[in-house]
Parts: structure tokens; C-alpha cells; sequence
């Protein structure tokens, strides 16, 4: 939920900088309701399926075979690309259609959407990497066997050349 309310939170300055007026709670909302509580219900929407995500990521992360910095960056980029060409069906039948800007076929509208999959991303995978940290190595094993009390070895180990 904290890398979607990051994505959420910073999506002014992105559409200011992409120059595309695309915002995910506003097509999250507005699929829900037209009314003047879309924004409240797309950020709830918005805020549930980046927990829900967060949620898979948790289970999928320890086991993937990459460094722990590249796992939240590597999911959200392979959702973003996976999902990115259900634009061109968000267009023809999504309720607000009219509303919303065309997003299929611009490259500053995927080149927006793919800076805030890659921050969710690095948000995801920071936050799962410092609160999921590998556990502790396994401490080395006892070598009481082959030491004496004194500290100096036992006589039965004692290697002779013959």
C-alpha cells in the first residue's frame, strides 16, 4: 500500500512532466462511479490492488533468483509491460472513456506509466528488503572435538610424517 500511495501522491508532478493528463485513480474511479467521490474511490482502488500486489510480491520475492535490490523494480516493470496493452481495451469500453485521455499508441503516455511502475517498484522492493531482511548465516560449527581444554589441540590429532 505505501509504494501505491507513493505512485498516487507523485502522479501531479509526473503528469506536469510527461505532459500527459493520465491519472491512475481517475480511471480506477471512475470505472466504479461517476459521481463526485471518484477520486476517494479510485485511491481506494488504487491503494487495494497495490496491497494486493504487495501482497503476491511478498510471497513470489524470496524465491526469485535475482539480487533483492532488482526484485520489486523486475515485477512491476514485467506487470507494466504484461498489462500495458489493456489500454487500447480500457478505450473502447471503459464508462469514462470519453473522459480520460488516449493512452494507446503515445509514447509519453508509456514512458509515464513505466516511471511509476519502476518507483513502485523500488519503493515494494526497499520496503520488503529492510522489513524482510535474509536470515541470520548459520553460525559455524563446534570444534570442541579436536580442541582441548588448555586451547592447544588433543595428542589424537596430531599428524606425524613416518
Amino acid at each position: 500500500m505505501v509504494a501505491a500511495g507513493a505512485w498516487a501522491a507523485q502522479q501531479p508532478l509526473d503528469r506536469a512532466i510527461f505532459r500527459v493528463d493520465y491519472d491512475d485513480t481517475e480511471l480506477l474511479g471512475k470505472a466504479f462511479t461517476r459521481g463526485r467521490s471518484w477520486p476517494l474511490v479510485g485511491t481506494f482502488v488504487h491503494l487495494g490492488n497495490g496491497a494486493a500486489l504487495g501482497a503476491l510480491y511478498s510471497i513470489a520475492a524470496p524465491r526469485m533468483p535475482v539480487p533483492s535490490w532488482s526484485r520489486g523494480p523486475l515485477v512491476a516493470l514485467t506487470e507494466h509491460l504484461a498489462t500495458w496493452p489493456l489500454v487500447f481495451v480500457a478505450e473502447r469500453i471503459h464508462p469514462a472513456r470519453d473522459e480520460l485521455p488516449k493512452l494507446s499508441g503515445s509514447l509519453p503516455a508509456f514512458a509515464q506509466a513505466t516511471w511509476r511502475h519502476l518507483l513502485f517498484g523500488v519503493v515494494l522492493g526497499e520496503l520488503e528488503r529492510r522489513l524482510n531482511p535474509p536470515p541470520d548465516p548459520e553460525p559455524p560449527p563446534p570444534y570442541d572435538h579436536v580442541v582441548s581444554s588448555n586451547g592447544h589441540g588433543r595428542l589424537e590429532h596430531v599428524a606425524t610424517s613416518g
